[in-house]
């Protein structure tokens, strides 16, 4: 489940939840039952909201989400870091001017691009890219991967928005090679490219790898599109820059919430051409917001204090990944997979043989008895008897150590059915 859906699901079982309370009430009043159906429905909305109850409490957790806190401890922070990345005595921005601007200028150097753009979310700003690309090279058609964002979690947004169509180089968990683009049987316009690759378990290719395929693209006539939502932490794996990344592309899609721990927001970078065309199309498509400041602000935040710290985050991820199947071993746990087995972003996904609910109730259960969360992710069926969850390490998680690690894997293994 995205960091968004998650939020969203945790949102309405917050709703749901004091419904299911004063509904209880009025029951107790008039001394009436409900069928067993809407038990079990009110049940299911307590447990989700005993798991956002037990997650917000633990003290000791490997990372901690923006869309966790509260209002006023978002507030909080913006208050405090704003004023070492940004001038608070200069006017408010309207419709896109002064700290959107200062935001702008500042992505297109990270990425070595000639101009960037706001947008209030990556869909917006990836559809649009998408389809100015198309009326550029004269052809509607994408090629990328199945798992890919657009894919999986829009609603098939590109055909029904954009009259946009899909074609995929491969159905392998990983990059489509040069080799696989190059056999596509038909043409396309761009090859669209999510680095890493989210659903895959945070995958990226070689750096080698990379080139190959974007040069693989350009002998097909099409141009290339990083989505790059998760760009930032992707240097360590690949060895390069930000700015050499996104050379191998001519446009890069980036986020400001997943990584950087901003309140939202999204940036497309790429020629200046391309990205005045695309702020007429951002309007069009109703993203030109009046005031975006605190998002903007919580942008500047998070490139100052969280992207130099990521480095950092992925190097300990490899320890805490390590430590993960050292700890299962050692629980007696059958089987389990930790995906990739050294992680190549900050994120990674571990595999265990049981339901998904009894490994998301022992989380829960271990987080309220504890106040230790190792796995604050819903575990999702991934095959009969078999679940996966992500993992994402950040900077509560560099306190753990790798025998904090597997002391919490044991504890977790114990509260499993046998």
């Amino acid at each position: 489940m995205g960091d968004r859906a998650e939020h969203a699901v945790e949102q309405a079982a917050d709703q749901a939840t004091e419904r299911a309370v004063d509904q209880e009430a009025e029951r107790a009043a008039d001394g009436s039952a409900e069928p067993a159906a809407e038990e079990a429905e009110e049940t299911a909305e307590q447990r989700r909201e005993r798991r956002r109850v037990a997650w917000r409490g633990a003290r000791r957790v490997l990372w901690r989400p923006g869309f966790r806190a509260t209002v006023g401890e978002l507030l909080a922070r913006l208050t405090d870091a704003a004023p070492d990345v940004y001038d608070l005595d200069r006017p408010v921005d309207m419709y896109g001017d002064g700290i959107v601007e200062t935001l702008e200028e500042r992505v297109a150097a990270l990425l070595g691009k000639e101009a960037a753009a706001f947008f209030p979310s990556g869909t917006m700003a990836q559809q649009v890219a998408l389809r100015c690309w198309a009326g550029r090279t004269g052809n509607t058609a994408v090629a990328m991967h199945p798992l890919s964002h657009p894919e999986v979690h829009e609603r098939h947004s590109l055909s029904t928005v954009g009259n946009l169509r899909t074609v995929h180089p491969t159905r392998e968990p990983r990059m489509p090679s040069a080799e696989e683009v190059r056999d596509l049987e038909e043409p396309f316009g761009t090859l669209f490219l999510e680095l890493p690759l989210r659903e895959a378990g945070f995958v990226l290719p070689s750096w080698e790898e990379l080139v190959a395929v974007t040069d693989a693209a350009r002998e097909r006539d099409a141009v290339v599109h990083l989505d790059g939502a998760r760009l930032w932490e992707c240097t360590t794996r690949l060895g390069h820059s930000l700015d050499e990344i996104a050379d191998l592309a001519d446009s890069v899609y980036v986020s400001f919430y997943k990584s950087l721990d901003g309140f939202g927001g999204a940036a497309l970078a790429g020629p200046k051409t391309l990205v005045d065309e695309a702020k007429a199309w951002r309007h069009r498509y109703g993203g030109q917001i009046l005031q975006q400041f605190p998002t903007a602000l919580s942008a500047l935040i998070g490139l100052e204090k969280e992207l130099p710290r990521l480095p950092e985050y992925v190097a300990h991820a490899r320890v805490v990944a390590a430590a993960l199947r050292e700890g299962f071993a050692g629980a007696g746990v059958p089987w389990v997979r930790v995906h990739p087995e050294e992680p190549h972003t900050h994120q990674f996904q571990v595999w265990l043989p049981y339901d998904a609910d009894a490994l998301t109730d022992a989380g829960t259960l271990q987080a309220e008895e504890t106040k230790t969360g190792l796995f604050p992710q819903v575990w999702e069926r991934g095959g009969p008897g078999l679940a996966f969850t992500e993992v994402t390490v950040a900077a509560p998680g560099l306190e753990w150590t790798a025998e904090d690690v597997r002391a919490a894997v044991a504890d977790f293994v114990e509260r499993l059915p046998r």
